[in-house]
C-alpha cells in the first residue's frame, strides 16, 4: 500500500475517533436535556447521537477486522469488512434511530405534555452544535484530501472510503437535526403548543431515514464491487501501452476489494516476436509500471490475447 493510501487510512481513522468522542459528549448532554424538559425533539436527538456513537464503534471494529492478513479462505484479504461496517451503520443504526424518533413524535402527538426548563434545553443545544461542528470540520478536512473539485454529494457517492461517506452524512445530518430541534423548541416556547416539539421529532426521524437510504445504497454498491475510477483505469491503460513488448490492450477490469486495494485483470496483445520467457519478463515490467502509476493495484493479473 502506498504512503498516500496509508495517510488516507490514518486520516479517516482520526476523523472517526474525533466523531466518537464528540458524540459521546453530545449524547450525554441531550439525555440530560430530555430528562429535565421531557422534549420529544431532544429525545429524538439523543437517539440520533446514540446511533452516531454506535456508527463510530462499528466503523472502528470494521477497520480493525479489515487488517487481517489474507488466508486460503479469503485470498484477497478482509478489506471488505470496512464496506460491511458502513452497511451496518446505514441499515441498522440509522434505521433504528429513525424508527425510534418517528415513534416518539407520534407518541407526543397522541399524548402531549408541557415542556419544562426550556432555557436549559437551549443551552444544551448550543453546546451540542459546537461539538458537532468540531466533528464535521474534522471529517471535511479528511475528505478534502481526496475530494479535489468534486461536489459534496458527488464525493459521497464516488468515494470508496466508507468512513468518510458515513461521517459526512452523519455529521451534516446531526447539525441539520439540531437545527430542526432548535426550531421546534423555539416554536413550542413561543406558542405553548407541544405539536411543534412532536413535529421536530418526526422531522429528525425522516432525516435519519433519508441518511439510511442514501448511505445504504452506496454501501451495497461497494459490497457488490465497484470499479476503479476513470482516472485510475486511464493510468493503467497508459502504463500498459508504454510497456515495451505490449502492442495493445484488449480489455481491462479493475475492482475494489477494499477502499485502498484494487484487483486488476488485463488481456493484452504481445509482440508476436517475443518468446515465452521474454513475454513473462514483459508482464513483470508491466506490473511494476502499473503499481507505479496506481499504487492501490495490489493484485495484478495479465494474460495474452490474440489480435
Amino acid at each position: 500500500m502506498s504512503e498516500a493510501d496509508e495517510g488516507s487510512k490514518h486520516t479517516s481513522t482520526r476523523a472517526v475517533i474525533v466523531a466518537l468522542l464528540a458524540n459521546i459528549g453530545v449524547a450525554a448532554a441531550k439525555l440530560v436535556g430530555f430528562l429535565l424538559t421531557g422534549s420529544s425533539s431532544l429525545v429524538a436527538e439523543f437517539a440520533h447521537s446514540v446511533a452516531d456513537t454506535g456508527n463510530q464503534v462499528v466503523l472502528l471494529v470494521g477497520k480493525q477486522r479489515s487488517q487481517q492478513r489474507a488466508d486460503p479462505l479469503h485470498p484477497f484479504g478482509y478489506g471488505a469488512y470496512r464496506f460491511l461496517g458502513g452497511f451496518l451503520v446505514a441499515e441498522i443504526l440509522f434505521g433504528l434511530g429513525a424508527v425510534f424518533s418517528i415513534y416518539e413524535g407520534i407518541e407526543k402527538l397522541i399524548h402531549p405534555h408541557p415542556l419544562d426548563y426550556l432555557p436549559v434545553a437551549f443551552a444544551i443545544l448550543a453546546v451540542t452544535i459546537a461539538l458537532e461542528s468540531w466533528s464535521l470540520s474534522t471529517a471535511v478536512g479528511a475528505a478534502n484530501q481526496e475530494r479535489e473539485n468534486a461536489g459534496w454529494l458527488r464525493f459521497v457517492r464516488a468515494t470508496r472510503v466508507p468512513e468518510l461517506a458515513v461521517l459526512l452524512l452523519e455529521d451534516s445530518g446531526a447539525l441539520l437535526g439540531l437545527g430542526l430541534a432548535l426550531i421546534a423548541l423555539i416554536l413550542t416556547a413561543v406558542t405553548g403548543s407541544t405539536v411543534f416539539d412532536a413535529a421536530g421529532s418526526l422531522a429528525i426521524g425522516l432525516l435519519l431515514a433519508t441518511n439510511s437510504l442514501i448511505l445504504g445504497t452506496e454501501m451495497v454498491s461497494l459490497l457488490v464491487g465497484e470499479s476503479a475510477s476513470d482516472a485510475q483505469i486511464k493510468a493503467v491503460e497508459d502504463a500498459l501501452a508504454q510497456t515495451e513488448g505490449i502492442e495493445r490492450v484488449v480489455h481491462l477490469r479493475a475492482v475494489h476489494v477494499a477502499p485502498e486495494e484494487l484487483l486488476l485483470g488485463a488481456k493484452v496483445i504481445f509482440d508476436p516476436a517475443l518468446t515465452v520467457n521474454e513475454a513473462a519478463l514483459v508482464v513483470d515490467q508491466a506490473e511494476v509500471a502499473i503499481r507505479a502509476a496506481v499504487p492501490s493495484a495490489k493484485w495484478v493479473y495479465i494474460e495474452p490475447g490474440v489480435a
